[in-house]
C-alpha cells in the first residue's frame, strides 16, 4: 500500500536518515523500533512532509507522493497522531478532533459521519468533547490524537511513540485500544514507532529497526 524507497534525510548539516526502505500493507502492523535519536520521528515526518528530505520516493498505492504538501497526503487517507500529541490548548477537545478534516476541507456530512464513528470507537472522547484541549491529561492527550488522526486515516495511520509518557495501567490502555483498532479497522495499514516495543507484541505483524538513521533489519 505505502513504499518508500531511499529516504534521506539532512537537518542542520547532520545526516539523519538515510537510504530509509519500508513497506506498509493494509491490514497489518508494522513498528518501527529504535533508541531515541535513532530517526523514527524523522522518518514519519519526512512521509507526512512535514520535514523536508534529500532525496527519496515516496508512493501509496502506486502513486508518487513524495512532492505533495503534507495536508494532500493527509487528504489521500494518511492519518498521523505525533509523540507530544500537538492539541491546542483553547480549542475544545472535539475542534482538536475536527481539525484535520476542517483542514482538507473534508464535506460537512463526511465529517459528521466520521465524527460519530470516532466516538464509537472511544467514547471517552465524547464524555470529555467539551472539556479545552489543554485541560486533558498526557493519557488523555494521547486518546485525542489518535482520534484525530482517525478522522482522515483511511488508508495509513502513523503513531509515533504512543506510551511515551504514560503510567504503566494507561499504557495497558492504550494497548487495548490499539488491539480493538485491529480488529475493528482490519483495512488500516498502521505503523507504530516504539523505544520499547513489548505492549505492541500482541499486534505487530512485523518489526523494523532503525539505528543513527539506517534500517538495520527488515
Amino acid at each position: 500500500m505505502l513504499q518508500v524507497e531511499n529516504l534521506s534525510v539532512e537537518i542542520a548539516g547532520v545526516q539523519v536518515l538515510r537510504a530509509v526502505k519500508l513497506e506498509l500493507t493494509a491490514g497489518l502492523c508494522t513498528v518501527l523500533i529504535g533508541r531515541n535519536g535513532a530517526g523514527k520521528t524523522t522518518t514519519l515526518r519526512a512521509i507526512m512532509g512535514l520535514i523536508e528530505r534529500n532525496s527519496g520516493t515516496i508512493r501509496l498505492e502506486g502513486r508518487e507522493i513524495q512532492d505533495m504538501p503534507s495536508h494532500d497526503r493527509a487528504r489521500l487517507g494518511i492519518g498521523y497522531a505525533p509523540e507530544d500529541r500537538r492539541l491546542i490548548g483553547n480549542f475544545t477537545v472535539e475542534d482538536n478532533i475536527l481539525l484535520p478534516a476542517l483542514a482538507i476541507r473534508m464535506q460537512p456530512a463526511e465529517r459528521k459521519r466520521r465524527l460519530e464513528e470516532v466516538y464509537a470507537f472511544l467514547p471517552e472522547l465524547h464524555t470529555m468533547r467539551a472539556r479545552p484541549g489543554g485541560g486533558v491529561s498526557g493519557g488523555q492527550g494521547k486518546m485525542v490524537a489518535l482520534g484525530r488522526a482517525l478522522m482522515v486515516a483511511d488508508k495509513v495511520l502513523f503513531l509515533d511513540e504512543p506510551f511515551q509518557g504514560l503510567a504503566p495501567a494507561l499504557a495497558l490502555e492504550y494497548a487495548d485500544t490499539l488491539s480493538r483498532l485491529r480488529k475493528e479497522r482490519s483495512d488500516l495499514a498502521l505503523f507504530i514507532t516504539e523505544s520499547t516495543p513489548k505492549l505492541l507484541a500482541a499486534i505487530a505483524d512485523r518489526e523494523l529497526q532503525i539505528e543513527r538513521g539506517e534500517m538495520t533489519s527488515a
